[in-house]
């Protein structure tokens, strides 16, 4: 099952930011939503 998990992005340079300042200023940031796969036991031979 995925997880979701948010991210706050600045819309014209593409760095991450804190969520809470990209929730602040939404004229210049995205909020997005990444879905988190868990990482997947290891083969047996």
């Amino acid at each position: 099952m995925a997880k979701t998990m948010k991210i706050g992005r600045e819309a014209d340079t593409g760095k991450f930011i804190p969520v809470k300042d990209a929730q602040r200023r939404p004229t210049t940031t995205v909020v997005e939503t990444i879905k988190r796969n868990p990482p997947s036991a290891p083969k047996k031979k």
